[in-house]
């Protein structure tokens, strides 16, 4: 085995370096709009929306003149000298000298330029629990007096939650049968079946929405969880990723498992699901984050507002004319909590997963 030359090898390690600066920037690029959502939910209403942004939450600081509250600043060009604006007249701003304490009480009229405002660091901690209490919405004739009183926040994230792990659960399961069918079970036209399931994909989901829903209202369904559980509950790219990743796992586990008598479904429990933890975890991952963040057919299947989900509670910090920022964004942190630790506790099978279900058996 050749030593590579020292210059190329310093050529290797130049690019290896760069590759990784590389994606270290598309990284720090993709969390500049979570980092930004986390700073406007501590912000003060009047600040959320402030221009030029500030990264961290910053107020003016304000003392009190003469009965009224005057914002505290500092004189460009002259250090130690700190002022209260008092007000504003053509020839400039009208101050008082708050420090040093020898310059204490003493008028000045400045120009507005040489003024800087004085800002502390203010975290605005209870903008979460205003947020969770949805802007004081509660929720009673919803539940027919069986609750009183309860925040309609947390009604929407119990509604999440139960959709959400249904419709998880119900596809990893509906999906690892099927898959198992058409990837380990032998039947005459089995691979005609699958291409026709397949091509489903080439359908936008938009198209379908309409006929569903009105199966589901000819059925008397709508405004339950039924309608929100099980038509997102089969899912043929849930079918096609767990078949490529079975058709990995070697025939001869299969082989062995049915000279010893065991059933397909026994097969199918005991061998391939043992052995495909990480197709299954991608494929939990994928759903979850789908079911949580779905947003249109929640909205179209339910009215009451006791089954409603967290996409459409969130929209309920919008109205027509104002949009109350730094409690929607506090919503959306906390909405963003499961995903976060769903993904921290499947992300060492992730990417394995996402690797191996695109080999060919």
């Amino acid at each position: 085995m050749t030593t590579p030359a020292p210059t190329t090898r310093s050529r290797w390690r130049l690019r290896v370096v760069a590759s990784y600066l590389l994606l270290a920037a598309i990284g720090l690029t993709m969390l500049v709009p979570f980092a930004w959502m986390v700073s406007t939910s501590l912000k003060a209403p009047a600040y959320a929306v402030e221009f030029p942004p500030r990264w961290i939450p910053a107020e003016p600081v304000t003392t009190e003149i003469d009965g009224r509250e005057c914002r505290l600043a500092e004189v460009a060009g002259r250090p130690g000298l700190r002022v209260a604006v008092v007000r504003y007249s053509p020839q400039g701003a009208h101050v008082q000298a708050v420090s040093p304490p020898e310059r204490a009480g003493e008028r000045l009229v400045l120009p507005e330029e040489e003024l800087r405002t004085v800002r502390e660091v203010r975290f605005h901690w209870d903008n979460y629990a205003q947020a969770w209490r949805a802007r004081g919405m509660r929720v009673r004739e919803a539940f027919s007096g069986l609750l009183k009183d309860v925040d309609c926040f947390l009604v929407f994230y119990l509604n999440s939650i139960i959709v959400t792990v249904c419709i998880t659960v119900g596809t990893v399961f509906t999906s690892s049968l099927a898959a198992f069918a058409f990837a380990r079970l032998r039947f005459p036209g089995r691979d005609s079946i699958f291409l026709g399931y397949l091509a489903t994909l080439m359908v936008p989901a938009i198209v379908i929405m309409l006929p569903v829903y009105a199966l589901l209202s000819n059925l008397r369904m709508t405004n339950t969880y039924a309608a929100l559980i099980f038509p997102p509950m089969f899912s043929a790219y849930g079918t096609f990723l767990l078949r490529q990743f079975f058709m990995t796992i070697p025939r001869e586990l299969e082989d062995a498992a049915v000279i010893d008598g065991a059933s397909p479904f026994a097969v199918y429990r005991h061998i391939i699901m043992p052995l495909s933890k990480p197709a299954l975890a991608t494929l939990t991952t994928f759903v979850f984050l789908h079911s949580w963040n779905d947003f249109l057919w929640p909205l179209m299947v339910v009215d009451h507002l006791a089954l409603k989900t967290l996409p459409i509670g969130l929209a309920h910090f919008q109205d027509s004319y104002t949009t109350e920022y730094h409690l929607l964004m506090a919503a959306s942190v906390v909405v963003m909590i499961p995903v976060l630790i769903v993904f921290a506790i499947g992300q060492r099978y992730f990417v394995r997963g996402i690797a191996l279900s695109g080999m060919k058996g």
